[in-house]
């Protein structure tokens, strides 16, 4: 069972936004890029550096750089538990 993204940032958690710039396989002067968005550990990264390990292995166009970011948008102490809600009209 995969855990929710609240679950997750309950953890500690953040989400890591990575841009990876790579070359084109069949024109190796062209750079292109790829946008990936994971929740994550800071400051290991372990997802991002698992991906990054699966795009050396796995595809074919060649790493030339990476720009991440990492935001940890709720710690526990934040967190709090609503019992009720009212709505005003």
């Amino acid at each position: 069972m995969q855990e929710t993204p609240t679950e997750l940032m309950l953890k500690g958690y953040g989400l890591t936004t990575a841009e990876i710039f790579y070359r084109m396989p069949d024109y190796r002067n062209v750079l292109n890029t790829f946008v990936w968005q994971e929740y994550d550990l800071a400051p290991d990264h372990p997802r991002l550096f698992r991906f990054i390990e699966f795009w050396q292995d796995e595809i074919e166009g060649p790493l030339h750089s990476i720009r991440y970011t990492h935001r940890k948008m709720l710690s526990s102490g934040e967190w709090r538990n609503v019992v009720g809600e009212i709505t005003y009209h």
